[in-house]
C-alpha cells in the first residue's frame, strides 16, 4: 500500500463517509416513494370497492 499524507488519508475517509451517507439518503427518499404509491394504489383500490358496493346497494 502506498503510504499517504494524513491530510490524504483523512480527505479520503471524509469521501468515502459521505458516498455511504448520499447512499443512504438516496436509498430513503426510494424506500419513502415506494411506500407512497402503495399507499395511494391501497386507498385507490378502496374507493372503488367502496364505488362498488355503493352501486349495488
Amino acid at each position: 500500500m502506498i503510504p499517504l499524507p494524513a491530510g490524504e488519508v483523512i480527505r479520503t475517509k471524509l469521501v468515502r463517509l459521505l458516498y455511504f451517507v448520499g447512499a443512504g439518503a438516496v436509498c430513503a427518499v426510494g424506500i419513502n416513494k415506494w411506500k407512497e404509491i402503495e399507499r395511494k394504489s391501497m386507498i385507490q383500490k378502496q374507493q372503488q370497492l367502496n364505488d362498488v358496493v355503493q352501486k349495488s346497494s
